[in-house]
């Protein structure tokens, strides 16, 4: 089991970027538009430095959905792979059984 401090800065930076999201892709569009003037460019940069770090998508983090494990996860079943496994065993995910050949 992972920190519980750790799970919850994860639910934190995971509303962040709910809530001001769609900021940053209007001032991303703005700094990247090419009618845009460089006066306008250097606004939308200022305020998109001005926005808190844990905004930006790329500081998630994929965790277990169980666990809170980071390293292992399955996107498609949000499950690292041990609990992935012992899921599988109980039949509890369709259409996935354990392979042999």
């Amino acid at each position: 089991m992972a920190k519980t401090n750790m799970i919850m800065r994860e639910a934190k930076r995971a509303k962040l970027v709910a809530k001001l999201g769609k900021k940053r892709e209007v001032l991303k569009a703005k700094i990247i538009s090419p009618t845009a003037s460089y006066e306008e460019k250097q606004e939308a940069a200022v305020a998109l430095q001005k926005l808190p770090r844990d905004s930006s998508y790329t500081r998630q983090r994929n965790r277990c959905k169980l666990t809170g494990r980071t390293r292992g996860v399955y996107k498609k079943f949000g499950l690292a792979r041990h609990k992935l496994r012992e899921a599988a065993m109980r039949g509890e995910v369709p259409g996935l059984k354990k392979a042999s050949w």
